[in-house]
């Protein structure tokens, strides 16, 4: 038997994930800040980055169901270093995509492969956080990361080989 799934209520001016559904940006993460909760339990939110079609410089607001929305993840201090294969989330497209470190380049950046995308992209270390998942009502470290993840040196490596 599962533990009853935890309710949260979200507040006015409070800071959220909103989960896209939308095909090519699925499983990516924007953050926005809760405006309302309607009488029909459902939330308006508005997006930090993402903006409205029709007006380039007025941030989106959307009314979104309370599946559609998580707590902005805690913040785990990382000091911009990442372990090999350590389960991340890199911010790219104006959201939070999920991916794991393959490799480091130079002292500031970081390989990030995405399984939905089969794309691997490098990203300054100050583009990347810990990844955490929102499972019924608390925030808990991915199980995607091995258990004792390879350190990268300080040098340049890629996929465990070494660049010149």
């Amino acid at each position: 038997m599962r533990p009853p799934l935890k309710r949260v209520d979200f507040r006015p001016g409070d800071k959220v994930e909103v989960c896209s559904k939308e095909e090519g940006f699925l499983g990516s993460y924007y953050e926005a800040t809760v405006l309302s909760r309607l009488e029909t339990g459902r939330y308006v939110v508005r997006y930090k980055t993402l903006l409205r079609d029709d007006a380039v410089s007025e941030p989106l607001t959307e009314t979104l169901f309370p599946r559609d929305i998580r707590p902005s993840p805690p913040k785990v201090y990382s000091r911009g270093e990442f372990s090999l294969y350590q389960a991340v989330d890199a911010f790219d497209n104006d959201g939070w995509w999920s991916g794991e470190i393959t490799g480091r380049l130079g002292p500031h950046h970081y390989y990030v492969y995405f399984r939905t995308t089969n794309e691997e992209i490098a990203y300054p270390s100050n583009k990347i956080r810990v990844h955490h998942e929102w499972v019924n009502g608390d925030w808990i470290l991915s199980q995607r990361e091995q258990p004792q993840p390879q350190p990268l040196q300080n040098q340049q490596q890629h996929l465990g080989q070494q660049f010149n």
